[in-house]
């Protein structure tokens, strides 16, 4: 169990560190080119090369929804959900403070939205509160359909972490600027720690909604999708 909390943890901390970071250290500078879609890639890069590299150790969940909706489909035991969730929420906050400490090494630096998830004032888009709320809801279920479905014994093994990956970067290009992207409450909680925003106060909303997707997407795949996995 230790060395799967380990891949959990570890696993997560990339998720955040190169996803958000690519948005903090790069995205920060449009000279440099890689803009909205390079955030977006860069989210589902960290979740396609941790599958590959320590998924077969703890599954590859690196998300508390991801663990919810694979519990709530019977592909995970509902006695490890908290472990996992403690691990994935120590590896984003882990990750969101070193990603600090070599962001405040530039001259002039300021904390601000650090890659935080929001709505309203905090929307890249202005978007309200019930609009946050549907979008996050409706792209974690998604997420939780192509995570079961490309990795059901129904498929050909070893491309799962492609699709997935896949899957996340379109997440990210479609919701970036209604919500700045959760899907995925320790990445929410890590990064507003370090905001120096109410992105502490509107974390709320970036753990119920992805949970309740994920619930929503694991009854879907289990109840509509399949008959056996």
């Amino acid at each position: 169990m230790i060395k799967r909390l380990a891949a959990e943890g570890f696993g997560t901390f990339w998720l955040v560190f190169g996803g958000c970071g690519s948005a903090v250290l790069a995205a920060a500078f449009p000279q440099l080119g890689i803009g909205f879609a390079g955030v977006a890639l860069a989210f589902g890069l960290t979740v396609l090369t941790m599958a590959y590299a320590v998924g077969g150790i703890s599954g590859g969940h690196f998300n508390p929804a991801v663990s919810l909706g694979l519990a709530v489909a019977g592909r995970f035991g509902w006695k490890d959900l908290i472990p996992y969730w403690i691990a994935q929420v120590l590896g984003a906050v882990i990750a969101a403070a070193a990603l600090y400490a070599i962001a405040s090494g530039k001259p002039g630096f300021e904390a601000g939205g650090f890659a935080s998830n929001g709505y309203g004032a905090l929307s890249p888009g202005g978007y309200s509160l019930h609009a946050a709320l549907l979008i996050e809801t409706i792209l974690t279920a998604g997420f939780l359909i192509v995570i079961l479905g490309s990795t059901s014994s129904a498929v050909p093994a070893g491309f799962a972490p492609i699709a997935i990956g896949l899957a996340l970067t379109l997440i990210h290009l479609i919701s970036i600027p209604v919500t700045n992207t959760s899907v995925n409450p320790a990445r929410s909680t890590g990064v507003a720690f370090v905001a120096t925003t109410d992105a502490l106060h509107q974390l709320w909303l970036f753990w119920v909604a992805p949970l309740a997707g994920a619930a929503i997407g694991g009854l879907i795949w289990k109840t509509l999708l399949t008959n056996s996995d």
